[in-house]
């Protein structure tokens, strides 16, 4: 157990986090993400106000439809990363970093109060939060809800009953495979949680969550982007919506896009035997042309594979690079993201 975002959080289980992603690859893991930010957005100004504060444009979501996307402060730099989920015609769900909970609220929480009709709620304490995510989750948590959650597609969320607790069922996840995040009351979240058990779920942390992500191309705030990054050079362009009336970073996000980026965030394969980490340069010949954000050994791809910022001329898959493993000089290659894709 370690401290994050201001919760304690189990980084593995007895079984391993080798075992534990092995699991989510080949059956289904479940994870405890209940310190993930909520907050819900109420009232008839709702959607009209996230659409100023938010890539992508909850108005064009219709309801039980939701959309990754970023917060971006005025400059056009990366406050946080996120899911908005629009759950009727006037409500609206905002699940964020825990890490950046408080930085997005402050943010959000004064320019919404100058917007009018709008309510902000921070539900994450009324609530709990378990990822379901492997080949066989929909196949398990459709036993457990009646057969009633195989009718909530991806990126879809509705109300449902599993295990006979009433939740809030999204289709989607942070670890490149099929499943859900389901959202029961705070109270009733231990239950849930051995019914899933029971169910044939394995326990999984935050360093198989971790490794997951990362060879599922996925990023992570505060290692893959920060507010000194824009969603152009984060490979982000793709949640942005810069024709919304009204939305604050809109005319720094459209200078940047104008401009282009002098890097972009890429995947690193190594040839050579090493693991790439956090900090590491990347090399060109003597000179430094990037940094390394994420890295990691993957059981899955037995590889040792990382991302990070490159020159944007070097972000071609094949173009060969060093990295700088603590003074050694260790060869790999550029490659396309993700690292990983679930068998279709």
């Amino acid at each position: 157990m370690v401290p994050f975002g201001g919760w304690n959080m189990p980084v593995q289980y007895p079984a391993g986090i080798i075992s534990e992603s092995r699991s989510v690859r080949e059956n289904c893991g479940i994870f405890d993400v209940s310190h993930m930010g909520r907050i819900e957005f109420s009232g008839t100004g709702a959607v009209g106000f996230l659409d100023t504060v938010l890539s992508a444009s909850v108005a064009a979501l219709k309801p039980g439809r939701s959309k990754y996307h970023v917060i971006c402060n005025e400059r056009g730099g990366i406050i946080d990363d996120a899911i908005v989920y629009r759950l009727d015609d006037e409500r609206c769900l905002l699940v964020v970093n825990a890490g950046n909970a408080d930085a997005d609220l402050e943010w959000i929480l004064p320019k919404a109060e100058a917007f009018g009709d709008v309510s902000v709620d921070i539900v994450t304490g009324q609530t709990g939060m378990i990822a379901v995510q492997g080949p066989r989750a929909v196949e398990i948590v459709d036993g457990l809800s009646g057969g009633t959650a195989s009718g909530v597609r991806r990126f879809r969320v509705a109300e449902i009953e599993v295990a006979g607790i009433a939740c809030l069922a999204a289709r989607t996840g942070y670890t490149g495979e099929d499943g859900f995040e389901l959202m029961p009351p705070a109270d009733r979240t231990a239950e849930l949680w051995a019914a899933l058990r029971k169910a044939g779920c394995d326990e999984c942390g935050l360093g198989a969550r971790d490794l997951l992500r990362l060879e599922a191309g996925l990023m992570l705030h505060g290692n893959d982007m920060t507010v000194e990054n824009n969603p152009y050079e984060a490979g982000l362009a793709w949640t942005v919506n810069l024709d919304k009336p009204g939305f604050i970073p809109g005319e720094a996000l459209r200078r940047i896009a104008a401009e282009g980026t002098g890097r972009i965030i890429a995947g690193i394969r190594m040839t050579g035997r090493a693991i790439p980490r956090h900090g590491m340069a990347v090399l060109e010949g003597d000179t430094v042309v990037g940094t390394v954000t994420s890295g990691t050994h993957s059981p899955t791809l037995d590889a040792d594979i990382g991302m990070g910022y490159v020159a944007r001329r070097l972000a071609a898959p094949g173009t060969a690079v060093e990295i700088d493993i603590r003074g050694r000089r260790v060869t790999a290659e550029i490659v396309e993201l993700p690292f990983y894709k679930r068998p279709s």
